[in-house]
């Protein structure tokens, strides 16, 4: 696997995905950073891009941004607003930038909607299509190569895209987000969207808070902590090594199916790959580990010493959670203040 940020041999146009725009997240950047080592860059926005997200993009060397127009009759028979959102609208948008730039790759985020509107995405175009990769680059022959973790993280793939354009979602925490060499100016440029294919109706929407502010998503975090049964129901001692150390709070199954917490890491839930993930309290069954076992560091707090996590995990610590996480977190807010 080539390295992302190096100059690209083959001339290319590489879409990213920017949804929303009011904001660039550090997964956006990550995305931004790759795409420059395969070609040149331009995002694409379902609203318009704020002033401050603007400014960020032309940091990351992005040259234009395609803000889609969708005609308000559509949105109307869609559900409203909101509906410019849904995967079949983004899809639409997407193929429609591809076709106006003449683009070679588009880049999107590894989100379930993103998901989603990239498999139409590629569908619509007749594109190559690799969800959840964990790396991307290019081979000697100028191909687009993507790297990734397939059979709940038992297996390294490689995938060579032969089709003339690669559409691919990339999970989080890939590369380390890295700036232009030399800002750009960013320019708007208006999209066209023809989306009368939108079919589905938007009933109710709400946008999913973390529990605190200030946390990092869930599926974007660098540094997951995650409680399972064996927090009992309290996971005050999670959430407060989690915000010593600046993490996203997940749980396992069993945890949110009884009502302790509000979203699970697993095969069926959220699929994450942070640098350093803590598992406090969870035993490891198949279902989790499915969705955490490509994290680059693991490291397990459980009072069973036979516990099934310890077999995937880097660092084991065996002992009640609620005597050493906070006991952890006393250090580490001593070493930061320190």
């Amino acid at each position: 696997m080539t390295e992302p940020t190096r100059v690209p041999t083959r001339n290319r146009t590489v879409l990213v995905l920017l949804d929303p725009a009011s904001e660039v997240r550090s997964g956006t950047l990550e995305l931004l950073t790759i795409a420059r080592g395969l070609g040149r860059v331009e995002a694409v926005t379902l609203e318009a891009p704020t002033v401050e997200a603007l400014a960020q993009l032309g940091a990351y060397g992005v040259e234009t941004v395609h803000q889609a127009e969708v005609p308000t009759d559509a949105l109307a028979a869609a559900g409203g607003d909101a509906a410019r959102h849904l995967p079949p609208v983004v899809a639409a948008t997407l193929a429609a930038a591809v076709r106006r730039t003449d683009a070679d790759v588009v880049l999107a985020p590894a989100t379930f909607g993103a998901k989603e509107a990239a498999a139409l995405t590629a569908h619509a175009l007749g594109a190559g299509l690799v969800i959840d990769a964990a790396a991307v680059g290019e081979d000697d022959e100028g191909r687009v190569v993507a790297g990734k973790r397939v059979f709940a993280g038992a297996w390294d793939t490689r995938c060579v895209v032969r089709a003339d354009v690669a559409v691919l979602t990339v999970r989080a925490n890939a590369v380390v987000p890295e700036p232009a060499d030399a800002p750009v100016a960013t320019e708007v440029d208006p999209l066209p969207v023809a989306a009368a294919g939108t079919s589905g109706v938007v009933v109710t929407s709400r946008e999913v808070k973390e529990r605190a502010a200030g946390r990092p998503t869930l599926e974007e975090a660098a540094v997951v902590v995650a409680g399972g049964r064996g927090t009992g129901g309290d996971f005050g001692p999670v959430e407060e090594f989690a915000d010593a150390v600046g993490a996203a709070v997940g749980a396992s199954r069993d945890a949110v199916f009884e009502g302790w917490f509000d979203r699970y890491i697993g095969q069926t839930g959220v699929t994450i790959a942070p640098r350093l993930y803590v598992g406090a309290g969870i035993s490891g069954a198949p279902h989790h580990r499915g969705g955490m076992q490509a994290s680059q560091v693991i490291v397990a707090v459980n009072s069973d010493p036979e516990a099934p996590i310890f077999e995937i995990c880097d660092f084991a610590v065996v002992g009640d959670l609620t005597d050493v996480l906070p006991q952890a977190a006393a250090v580490i807010r001593k070493h930061r203040e320190g």
